[in-house]
């Protein structure tokens, strides 16, 4: 990403919900994951149309608590709700695209791609029983890697987190301790570990500290030059996180047999799949006006059908056309309008 658009995405950032409610002036506020692939739409959405889209990556759980105080024309969580609190709350909720989530290290002398971590050895890190890099759990997997006597720095997410939810989700399911001790959702009482702020916040901490490890969204991996791990996923597989492991796993998303789209795509079988993947969910209110509504749907069906490209650049997995077709058509019944 070159200097330009860091800058660019640095002053979208930096708009907040005390801009003026003008026409085709959308706020929103959600998860962090979505917010590289999100800034690059709503540049290109303005220049094709001159609206604006002020959005703040304040995290998932915060997302989530100012649509339901009507604060903000839409909001983002990776973590899907229940049917129960959406229609507690007057919300309707469909996906946008894929998110792929990556443990990412700072070891000397370790490259991307040359450490490889299963899901028991990576939720013993995280519950703070692997202390050492160069424990012997790591060590057989890695056996021909020169892991350093130093100690392990655990990063994980400080707010509200849709990331925190799917990675702890994924942990849950692969270490029946973590599932008993911590469990899933935006926030958790972890174990041992510094926090950071955002997709972000443990980025830059991970970049900074040597010995630590984090879990972020693979295009933050990307932008900041993080070394991210292999995974050994639930076929028994070493995979790398590629575009390719991504779509494995996005590939069993049956959207039509669930309600509200809700699914829960970690662990996903096959051989090619990564691990840790997740749907990023847009919520919108049932009882706002039609045409405040209106407004949002726009851009986001713009988005689904012209943004899939910038989506992939970023390694986001966008959606076939025919599911771009379910959510499209939920508008017309749950929401009663269409862009």
């Amino acid at each position: 990403m070159n200097y330009l658009t860091k800058a660019a995405l640095g002053l979208l950032a930096s708009l907040t919900l005390a801009a003026p409610a003008l026409a085709g002036n959308l706020n929103g506020a959600g998860g962090t994951a979505i917010y590289p692939v999100l800034s690059v739409w709503a540049q290109k959405y303005h220049g094709a149309t001159g609206d604006q889209v002020n959005y703040q990556p304040i995290g998932s759980g915060g997302g989530i608590a100012q649509i339901k105080a009507r604060t903000v024309d839409f909001a983002n969580s990776d973590k899907p709700l229940k049917h129960e609190e959406l229609v507690a709350n007057n919300l309707v909720q469909f996906p946008q695209v894929v998110i792929s989530i990556v443990p990412v290290v700072h070891l000397p002398g370790i490259g991307a791609g040359q450490l490889v971590l299963d899901g028991k050895t990576l939720a013993d890190i995280y519950l703070g029983k692997i202390t050492r890099w160069n424990d012997p759990a790591i060590k057989a997997l890695n056996p021909k890697v020169a892991l350093p006597n130093m100690a392990v720095l655990v990063v994980h997410r400080s707010d509200g987190s849709g990331t925190t939810f799917n990675f702890a989700d994924y942990l849950s399911k692969v270490s029946p301790e973590w599932k008993s001790r911590v469990g899933a959702d935006t926030s958790i009482d972890w174990p041992v570990g510094v926090g950071g702020k955002g997709n972000a916040g443990v980025a830059g901490t991970v970049q900074q500290t040597v010995g630590s490890i984090g879990y972020v969204e693979y295009a933050y991996a990307i932008q900041n030059h993080l070394v991210h791990t292999d995974m050994v996923n639930a076929a028994g597989q070493r995979v790398q996180p590629t575009m390719e492991a991504f779509q494995s796993a996005a590939s069993n998303a049956d959207f039509s047999k669930v309600q509200d789209f809700y699914l829960i795509l970690t662990n996903q079988p096959g051989a090619k799949s990564w691990p840790i993947t997740a749907a990023t969910y847009m919520l919108m209110r049932s009882d706002y006006a039609a045409d405040r509504n209106k407004n949002v749907l726009k851009f986001l069906d713009w988005a689904l059908k012209n943004g899939q490209g910038d989506a992939e650049k970023l390694d986001y997995v966008p959606f076939p056309e025919s599911v771009v077709k379910q959510i499209e058509a939920s508008w017309g019944t749950t929401l009663k309008v269409t862009p």
